[in-house]
């Protein structure tokens, strides 16, 4: 038998259904959504699955120290990117 494609949920849906689990409002999905796309992509779009503690401290800096990101949204952000299991 042939190698199946990989059948589990791309990382977006992964964060849409775990906040809907969770019951979170809408707006929060939202946020949580893009500040997923958003540490994806500052890691050159490589899946957080591969990526560790370090490489969110990375993230969290430079939101800090080059986007001038306020401490809340960074908590947010941190939220976003831990609460996923």
């Amino acid at each position: 038998m042939p190698d199946a494609p990989d059948q589990s949920p791309k990382l977006l849906d992964q964060v849409r259904q775990t906040c809907r689990r969770r019951q979170y409002s809408y707006h929060r999905e939202k946020a949580y959504v893009r500040w997923a796309e958003r540490f994806a992509c500052f890691h050159d779009t490589t899946h957080p699955r591969h990526l560790d503690e370090d490489d969110i401290r990375a993230f969290l800096g430079h939101l800090a120290s080059e986007r001038n990101v306020a401490a809340s949204t960074q908590n947010q952000v941190l939220n976003a990117l831990t609460e996923q299991t």
